[in-house]
């Protein structure tokens, strides 16, 4: 695994099989203090409970410590250049994970920097949470080879990392997304010149999405910095929600998913997310395992 990871292409398909078999044994028999002394710099432009705490907590266990820097306090870009930010913290902490707008930040900080940057959210990409996202399926199924599973919604960057992901570790990806919000031609190129045996299939009904799959999962129809277009989307999407109509065209013990926060009565129902077939907490607790091994092999050298 490289020094920086800004991207799901930033590792190899053996090395996040790699990851994946880390978080599991350190979920399952605890956390080495292989990074004590170390400091993680969360520098962070979008709000955030899941990742900000999933990688304070993981840095915790491992010995080191986490600090939080928001955007307003450091205003990348504005206040000073995001090269200047990369410098100085390089001479400060161990590494960076960054929360950005614009992923051209991140790469920009990977450039200038010095130590370590981790996409912990961008416009393009999502790794992190595909990691935890194919753990908790992992998990739950035993293997990821062969499996199939649908994401139901935007073709967005989360929707970018799990295509690239579940290529690269053997699973199926289904993506149903209305008409102008697929997932863009060249990136399902790239997702389907990955090695790994894994596929990755767009599919304009999702009734028809669902229907063979071992989980269905779905995201925000808007997302933060898209607010201006939640009432069009929300027009655009109205096909594309996750209730229980859309559920009935799923096999019977097929699985919910969602990264969260989730708009209940928009892309998913009350009913479905708090139904007994809903992983979602488990995914949510799966981001801070999956962010120890993240960690430990890219600081710890594990």
């Amino acid at each position: 695994m490289g020094r920086d990871f800004t991207s799901i292409l930033d590792v190899s398909s053996d090395e996040l099989h790699g990851l994946l078999d880390m978080a599991l044994g350190m979920k399952r028999d605890g956390y080495p203090p292989v990074l004590k002394g170390q400091t993680l710099a969360m520098v962070f432009e979008k709000p955030s409970l899941r990742t900000r705490t999933s990688f304070e907590m993981a840095m915790r266990r491992l010995g080191g410590e986490g600090l939080y820097l928001s955007g307003h306090e450091v205003q990348m870009g504005e206040r000073e250049p995001v090269r200047d930010v990369a410098r100085v913290l390089s001479r400060m902490v161990q590494a960076i994970a960054a929360r950005t707008y614009a992923h051209l930040t991140v790469t920009d900080l990977a450039k200038y920097a010095d130590i370590p940057v981790i996409n912990a959210l961008s416009d393009d990409e999502h790794p992190c949470q595909a990691v935890a996202d194919l753990l908790t399926l992992r998990e739950r199924f035993g293997s990821l080879a062969g499996l199939q599973f649908a994401y139901i919604g935007d073709g967005n960057n989360v929707g970018r990392s799990l295509a690239y992901a579940s290529v690269m570790t053997g699973a199926h990806l289904l993506i149903s997304a209305p008409h102008g919000y697929e997932l863009d031609h060249e990136s399902m190129e790239i997702a389907r010149a990955l090695p790994g045996g894994g596929s990755v299939t767009q599919v304009a009904d999702p009734h028809e999405a669902v229907r063979n799959v071992a989980a269905v999962y779905t995201d925000v129809w808007a997302s933060m910095g898209q607010e201006h277009e939640r009432t069009k989307r929300a027009e655009a999407f109205r096909e594309f929600q996750v209730n229980a109509a859309l559920i009935a065209s799923a096999p019977s013990d097929a699985l919910i998913m969602h990264d969260l926060p989730a708009h209940r009565g928009e892309e998913i129902t009350d009913e479905v997310i708090e139904s007994s077939r809903s992983i979602v907490w488990d995914q949510a607790e799966n981001r801070m395992h999956a962010q120890q091994a993240i960690l430990a092999r890219i600081l710890g050298g594990q």
